[in-house]
């Protein structure tokens, strides 16, 4: 890693304020998830032992973990390649309710159908090698 990526690390500043907010707060929010849970599994790993260990360690590890995310989600490319992921689903031509509705029945109908033709052509294949198995008196597994 580059200095300058260190140096962006302990800078409290928040990179271009008012671009990209949503998403960023989103990503941030799942780094800050995924440091919640990793801590709080921590926890779990070290039980009731020593309280530094057991509290303080995976304490200080989430603020860390909350302090990287927030940094992460305000390194300029990162944030720069954020705020262009913003900007270009706001371009998107989202399906209507009927569509969406459409589109559904279509994948619905389409994997029952073919959960169908694998379930006779399973049924079939495994009633041949059966047969087969007992002519060639091989034993069956139970």
């Amino acid at each position: 890693m580059s200095t300058a990526f260190y140096q962006e690390l302990f800078r409290p500043a928040v990179y271009k304020r008012s671009q990209g907010r949503t998403t960023r707060m989103a990503t941030g929010a799942a780094i800050g998830v995924v440091a919640v849970l990793s801590c709080w599994r921590l926890m779990g790993v070290f039980g009731a032992s020593h309280w530094m260990l057991h509290y303080l360690l995976p304490g200080l590890l989430l603020i860390l973990g909350l302090w990287v995310a927030f940094r992460i989600v305000n390194w300029p490319r990162f944030a720069d390649f954020l705020i262009a992921v913003e900007g270009e689903v706001v371009k998107v031509k989202w399906p209507s309710r009927l569509e969406l509705i459409r589109s559904s029945v279509v994948v619905l109908v389409t994997l029952a159908l073919l959960t169908s033709f694998l379930f006779v052509y399973d049924l079939f294949w495994s009633f041949l090698l059966i047969d087969w198995m007992q002519i060639a008196g091989a034993p069956q597994a139970s």
